[in-house]
């Protein structure tokens, strides 16, 4: 019988100003990925779907490592979604074949007289099917221990979104200005050059 495992982690992030508003920024899903997981460990399946292979996560005694296929995407309003589609564990077959991983999310710009600030909300549900001897352990104990788990799990990936996203939304606002500004210099060459 399977047992169930849930975690759930809200976000809100105060977004220092910039001259590129962050909506412009969100509208490039890969970009948050790419902040949220090290590039190492992310394979591009197509243009809003990646294979991420987790780090290996210990329940009880035994180690798995993960790897979820995602997709990732933003609307028009700026809200980027988040949506796992499957799911696969190297190395235990039989884990492989009981086990199913659901997570789903959603971060989006709200303006404030304060400023803008990021808000989402992530939520991950696992069942899977022990195989003997965790098949044996008093089921409210497999649950705290696995509650506790996803839960860690989650609060790593809020702590990789408020420190890497900010920090790599700057970098791209940098880049895209300093762009910008060598394209107006050289649009004003020619006209040097004409005097």
């Amino acid at each position: 019988m399977a047992t169930r495992f849930t975690a759930s982690q809200s976000v809100e992030i105060a977004v220092p100003e910039q001259p590129i508003p962050i909506q412009h920024y969100l509208r490039q899903p890969q970009r948050l990925v790419k902040a949220l997981v090290d590039n190492s460990r992310i394979q591009q399946l197509s243009e809003e779907v990646f294979r991420l292979k987790m780090r290996p996560l210990t329940f009880m005694s035994l180690s798995i490592q993960p790897t979820v296929d995602m997709r990732v995407w933003a609307e028009s309003n700026g809200i980027i979604y988040l949506r796992s589609l499957g799911c696969e564990i190297l190395g235990f077959e039989y884990i492989n074949q009981r086990f199913a991983l659901n997570l789903k999310g959603h971060l989006s710009p709200k303006e404030f007289s304060t400023g803008t600030r990021l808000q989402g909300r992530a939520d991950l549900e696992v069942l899977v099917d022990f195989p003997p001897p965790f098949s044996f352990t008093p089921k409210p104990i497999l649950e705290a221990t696995g509650n506790g788990l996803l839960k860690s799990v989650l609060l790593t990936v809020k702590q990789r979104l408020s420190n890497q996203l900010l920090a790599d939304y700057r970098y791209w606002v940098i880049s895209q200005t300093k762009d910008r500004g060598l394209d107006g210099e050289s649009t004003e060459l020619p006209i040097l050059n004409a005097e």
